[in-house]
């Protein structure tokens, strides 16, 4: 189950954590580490992204339910009366933004299993969220709720009617996109990789949706950057984790509006001896034919949702090109409601010539561009 109001708690582990303070004043709210206390109350909680949600070992008055989750984007919210909120970390190689009221109130990296508090809020009603900004491809992490202290009133958080959801690769992911330089290690990679600021989360702020994030850094739609193997994003996409053991499937999840950009891997290196394509029209011919299934699954789960396809520029056009193509197959089998987009004028200035910060907005911006002109939220 993912996508529905859920009455849990909070866990994450694996690694230091560090925690970085919105500010060291004592009247400001702050996030901290606390011995477990047995006098908390489950807190209802909604969350997005696909989650395995299993039986918790322990800490009942969290909810008793663990949130094992893989695909990056996933997040957490929850809404209460009073001063002080709690959650649990059962599994966090990664890093989690803690917002309340619309303000963020630190971060967490790596952080270390256990329960973590969030006080110095003024009296009076208040929405708190966990945002995960990283990506986790070597294994999931876990999230095990929110709880109050007694005497406190537990407020129900509600979905957003808007869903939108983001299928690509590192473009989506939002890949070392605070990095200003393109030299980068792996570990830069992973500490300046933030999702929530990705183009996706933003169009979704825009339009107060709940959305998705259905994205793998380096995978295409037959090849995966450079031919290495692993699966490739159609492969994986229909499961809940990386490990294919479970199929995704939420009833409630009715995305408006559904955006792709995938073709970078397949086409911006060279084929290498071994490869299954003899030849650039062998892979132009595989890649044409799988997206054209995959769109084709999508829509028939999906048929009232606004499709839209975007690409860059970059391969002397190879992207753009087969990507087009794809849709205009779409259209010549009579589906109406996919677009696409080409989007240039990119700076590329994050980690390993992927899109900055700035290259987020512009993205965003023409996709919004795009649904506005579709008027998706007015048509029935």
């Amino acid at each position: 189950m993912f996508g529905k109001i859920r009455g849990l708690w909070f866990l994450f582990s694996v690694g230091p954590a560090l925690f970085v303070a919105a500010s060291t004043c004592a009247a400001q709210p702050s996030v901290h580490k606390v011995p477990e206390s047995p006098g908390l109350h489950p807190l209802a909680m909604y969350s997005d992204g696909r989650m395995l949600t299993t039986p918790a070992e322990s800490a009942s008055h969290f909810g008793g339910l663990d949130y094992t989750y893989q695909w990056p984007g996933s997040y957490f919210r929850a809404a209460f009366e009073g001063t002080e909120v709690f959650f649990r970390v059962v599994k966090g190689d990664e890093i989690l933004h803690v917002v309340v009221d619309g303000r963020a109130v630190g971060s967490l990296v790596k952080p270390e299993a256990g329960v973590y508090e969030v006080n110095g809020l003024s009296p009076g009603k208040h929405q708190i969220s966990v945002l995960v900004a990283t990506e986790s491809q070597a294994g999931p992490n876990t999230f095990g709720g929110f709880a109050i202290p007694a005497g406190e009133t537990a407020l129900s958080p509600a979905p957003r009617p808007r869903q939108i959801e983001f299928i690509g690769d590192s473009h989506t992911v939002g890949y070392g996109n605070l990095s200003n330089t393109h030299d980068c290690t792996q570990d830069q990679v992973w500490a300046d990789t933030d999702d929530t600021k990705a183009f996706g989360p933003r169009i979704a702020r825009h339009y107060d949706a709940d959305y998705q994030i259905n994205a793998i850094s380096g995978r295409g739609i037959v090849r995966n950057y450079d031919g290495f193997q692993a699966d490739t994003l159609p492969q994986a996409y229909p499961y809940v984790l990386f490990d294919k053991q479970q199929k995704a499937s939420d009833p409630a999840w009715k995305p408006q509006v559904i955006v792709m950009a995938l073709g970078t891997n397949d086409f911006s290196t060279p084929l290498h001896a071994g490869e299954r394509w003899k030849s650039r029209d062998e892979l132009h011919a595989d890649y044409e034919a799988t997206y054209l299934r995959f769109l084709q699954d999508l829509r028939a789960r999906n048929p009232h949702a606004l499709l839209i396809m975007w690409a860059t520029n970059m391969a002397e056009g190879e992207i753009e090109a087969e990507a087009h193509k794809v849709v205009q197959q779409m259209q010549q089998h009579g589906d109406q409601r996919i677009a696409f987009l080409l989007v240039d004028g990119l700076t590329f200035g994050a980690c390993n010539w992927h899109p900055s910060l700035s290259d987020d907005q512009t993205i965003a911006d023409k996709l919004i561009h795009v649904i506005d002109a579709e008027r998706i939220w007015t048509k029935k």
